[in-house]
């Protein structure tokens, strides 16, 4: 996969008034305008057994769906800066310094510990339904897990949704893969890590990357992932009233920004992983709250990593809500989950 041409990225990037695009502009994503208000009530109270501190990522995905349910016509730009918010639910990770660069065309944060092993990169793609999220909204994650597993990581601000439809995240991902690579990084110390539809993309573009026949990363990590465009995860139904974001109208109209109408096979391997031979996959952790609808997607991608061979960590922590690792700094469950991350990695 060649090096992108252009990104188009920013708030700003989709031209909309009143969810409707403007003349030239990309088209809004229509099909998710329409189904945000279809969105289920935030549970009111955070789970038994989970910690006071925890819930401020349920309280933050509750006053998000309030918002976009009492907001039928937001725009794109609106809604890529609600979830610019991501980061509230984020301590400042200590002793971290933040860099703005380009690899292979695409635009990203470094995020830098100090002491960190510069030999030692996380490839770290954000979440957001291919559509929104960025570099900005996931910088303080990225600069936690680089901490706490000694390395340096670089948040990609790949093309997003509706703009750049599948493959153009995938290809932004191995575009900046290589590129470390040209500047001597070896393919072993490199991880691809992402969280949500990053998570993903973590997945993907070591598949991409094999299929390809080039050097993959030595490591997979996966929080949260959303893998499956057919939406037939059994805790979409079973853990829809304990998830506080995610549901299934608010994905189908993600999938409709990332694939279109008919433009790309929801079991297309490397849009949906699900769907893909994982022979040969690296390391690969994964995990996700025990409250969250995608859970079934974390569990099917282990049990069938492991089909396949792959040497597999699956982490599921009861009561938690979709990638809760962004409460690193604020709560127990992230900081202890980041310990264990950074116990494998170290293995």
């Amino acid at each position: 996969m060649g090096v992108p041409e252009r990104n188009t990225r920013g708030a700003s990037a989709v031209p909309t008034i009143d969810g409707h695009a403007t003349a030239g502009a990309a088209p809004a994503v229509a099909p998710a305008d329409r189904r945000r208000t279809a969105m289920t009530t935030a549970p009111p109270t955070r789970p038994t057994g989970a910690s006071t501190e925890s819930d401020a990522l349920r309280a933050l995905y509750a006053d998000w769906s309030a918002v976009i349910a009492a907001t039928p016509d937001l725009t794109t730009r609106l809604f890529r800066s609600i979830f610019d918010e991501w980061h509230q639910a984020t301590r400042e990770p200590e002793d971290v310094t933040y860099r703005e660069e380009s690899l292979g065309g695409v635009p990203g944060i470094w995020a830098l510990p100090v002491g960190a092993d510069p030999a030692q990169v996380l490839l770290y793609t954000h979440g957001g339904g291919f559509a929104v999220g960025s570099a900005s909204s996931h910088r303080k994650l990225a600069g936690h897990v680089a901490r706490a597993v000694g390395a340096t990581a670089f948040v990609a601000d790949y093309r997003r949704a509706p703009e750049h439809r599948h493959p153009a995240q995938v290809e932004d991902t191995v575009a900046v893969f290589e590129a470390l690579l040209a500047r001597g990084t070896a393919p072993a110390d490199v991880t691809t890590i992402g969280d949500s539809a990053g998570g993903n993309l973590a997945v993907a573009t070591a598949l991409a990357l094999r299929d390809a026949g080039r050097p993959l990363p030595g490591r997979v990590v996966a929080f949260s992932p959303w893998l499956d465009m057919e939406n037939t995860g059994a805790t979409l139904v079973t853990n829809a009233a304990s998830d506080a974001l995610v549901t299934v109208p608010l994905l189908e109209g993600m999938i409709a920004g990332v694939l279109g109408e008919g433009h790309v096979d929801r079991r297309a391997p490397l849009a949906n992983p699900l769907h893909a031979d994982l022979t040969g996959l690296p390391r690969l952790y994964v995990d996700a709250g025990g409250a969250e609808a995608l859970l079934d997607d974390a569990v099917r991608l282990a049990d069938r990593a492991r089909a396949a061979g792959v040497d597999v960590t699956l982490s599921v922590v009861a009561g938690m809500q979709h990638v809760f690792p962004f409460l690193a700094g604020t709560a127990p469950e992230a900081d202890e989950e980041l310990a264990a991350l950074a116990a494998w990695y170290r293995g």
